[in-house]
């Protein structure tokens, strides 16, 4: 007995590779990670799983009821013999992960083909199949991810119920309880362990991929930070430049390029002596994704380019975008084409992503200069890259541990861009509206802060329907969470006062942060300041717009200490409300 669980034990060493082989698959990975899949995916699944189970039972091990032996290959089955064998593995990961039909149709296939091979247990084997599905199927979790110890369970449930099955059909039936007394325990242990290393092994390569993944999501974000301040001058030759030599020390690549819809604006890297700026886009496969904005991967014959000895072997090409209009292409060039990693697409893909957006913000950035109301529409409108890329890296982190939380912060995430945008549209909101953008920026703020941050709202409900200007009240909640709490690690207390008395609405933002010196006081909220930890933009722009749209009497005024917080109050009075 110990022989032949050691045996079968050593035969689970193709488990290993069948499962390694599964994660390559699409549908397998849809379905491992709860994802609806076609039909066209189930009969597939259905049939891989079927087929991993009749190699179970081929690389099983023969038993002879009548002479007790054991022949280590299974070659010809004889009508006294029976086969111990890991068939059930297949089986149980197909109900497990797939479901019923997937379990069932898998069952059915191993069990039809070891009912073909004969011999005394081979009604009672291929009815067992069917069953094994059946139950694995029963255990199978849409909404979770399957745990290794019901792998573990369900592995040796089955296949105890095999064993019953075998007694209760399998005749003669002294030789099928000779088969069960000798070769049940070892196929119990055997095959509850094998379905639990095989999943095992499944979830930890995904597991492995999707920190891959993270960290990829994480150098994109970084990535597209540090290029800001070279975007917001447009895609030019100059911050092209720089933006490739930014992208290049810190991705895998030969070479990184970038272009707007007719040259090569910056090449920085491999090949970088006959790619040159200002030269005319060489390839019809970057016009094509500048036509179709779709990205694109190219080998080297390709590649099209003029050097016949060029090095570049393989290139990826994103598109930029501008309103959805393509205006440009971000090039990764490889050596060849297998340097290209799935993880390398998705970091290509998300940084054209995020480098579009940008290019959108710099052509926001540079309405804003021409006039007075285009002014207003774009401090209106402006979305803070740091906001948004540590939300997305909150979500990211999220996503795994607080599905339903990163679910919730995404809503609230929606919900604040969408008011961000809205208000382009309009110059006037009311303050129960900026009440609820306050909320979805101070919802996700909390997910970041954790237990750190207290916010207390004093709202008089007779202010709500109050005319004031949009982008108000956050980004003054902003600045304090962004510049009061900075250096503090809890007890951060941050107090919203609305009031309506007679003619007027008095709102106060008090929070019990670091305070301002007499000199920064002085002066914020009236000029920019030109300093490394803050410029006062927040404060400025609100300011301007208050006096602008209100009046001189509806100014910040502004009250702080150092160490002691700070208190910011502005009056709304109704005779110009409009």
């Amino acid at each position: 007995m110990l022989i032949l669980l050691l045996t079968m034990l050593e035969r689970i060493g193709i488990i290993v590779t069948v499962a390694f082989i599964m994660t390559r698959l699409r549908f397998f990975r849809q379905m491992i990670q709860s994802k609806q899949i076609t039909r066209k995916q189930q009969l597939i699944a259905i049939i891989f799983f079927g087929a991993f189970g009749i190699i179970g039972t081929y690389t099983g091990i023969s038993f002879n009821a009548e002479t007790q032996e054991f022949n280590r290959w299974m070659f010809d089955l004889q009508q006294s013999e029976a086969i111990a064998n890991s068939r059930v593995i297949g089986i149980i990961m197909a109900g497990l992960i797939g479901g019923y039909k997937i379990g069932i149709g898998a069952g059915l296939i191993a069990g039809l083909h070891r009912f073909s091979l004969g011999g005394y247990t081979a009604l009672a084997c291929g009815i067992s199949a069917i069953v094994a599905g059946a139950i694995a199927a029963y255990f199978h979790q849409k909404k979770r991810a399957i745990s290794i110890s019901t792998a573990l369970f369900v592995g040796a449930f089955a296949e105890a119920v095999q064993m019953m099955i075998i007694v209760l059909i399998a005749r003669p039936f002294h030789l099928a309880v000779s088969l069960v007394e000798e070769i049940a325990l070892p196929m119990i242990v055997a095959n509850g362990l094998g379905s639990a290393l095989f999943l095992l092994i499944i979830q930890s390569v995904l597991k492995e991929e999707e920190k891959a993944a993270a960290v990829a999501a994480q150098k994109s974000l970084t990535l597209a930070e540090r290029t800001v301040p070279f975007l917001r001058a447009g895609l030019t030759t100059k911050s092209a430049q720089e933006v490739c030599r930014i992208i290049f020390r810190e991705v895998d690549a030969s070479a990184v390029a970038m272009t707007n819809e007719h040259v090569i604006l910056a090449h920085v890297g491999t090949g970088d002596d006959h790619h040159k700026p200002n030269f005319p886009i060489q390839t019809s496969a970057t016009r094509k994704v500048i036509e179709n904005g779709q990205m694109m991967v190219l080998k080297k014959q390709d590649i099209q380019c003029t050097e016949r000895n060029c090095p570049l072997g393989a290139v990826v090409i994103a598109p930029l975008k501008q309103r959805d209009v393509t205006t440009g292409t971000l090039k990764f060039y490889f050596k060849t084409e297998n340097d290209i990693s799935h993880i390398t697409l998705e970091l290509i893909r998300g940084l054209s992503a995020l480098l579009s957006q940008q290019l959108e913000l710099a052509e926001a950035e540079s309405a804003w200069q021409l006039a007075k109301e285009a002014e207003i529409k774009a401090l209106q409108a402006q979305i803070r890259p740091h906001f948004l890329f540590n939300s997305i890296n909150i979500i990211v982190s999220l996503i795994r541990t607080n599905p339903d939380q990163a679910r919730q912060l995404l809503i609230d995430l929606s919900k604040f861009f969408r008011q961000n945008l809205s208000s382009t549209t309009k110059s006037w909101t009311t303050i129960g509206d900026e009440l609820k953008h306050v909320q979805s920026y101070l919802s996700i703020e909390q997910a970041r802060f954790v237990d750190k941050l207290t916010v207390h709202f004093s709202i008089d409900e007779r202010a709500l329907e109050t005319s004031i200007p949009p982008l108000t009240l956050q980004p003054l909640v902003e600045n304090a969470l962004k510049h009061a709490f900075k250096n503090k690690e809890k007890d951060c207390f941050l107090s919203i006062d609305i009031k309506r008395e007679d003619n007027k609405t008095i709102v106060r933002i008090i929070d019990n942060g670091e305070g301002m010196d007499e000199e920064t006081l002085s002066i914020i909220g009236e000029q920019i300041i030109h300093s490394t930890s803050s410029t006062g933009l927040g404060l400025y722009n609100v300011n301007r717009r208050l006096k602008m749209m209100l009046g001189e009497q509806s100014k910040l005024i502004i009250s702080s200490q150092p160490q002691h917080g700070t208190e910011i109050t502005f009056t709304i009075f109704h005779n110009n409300s409009l």
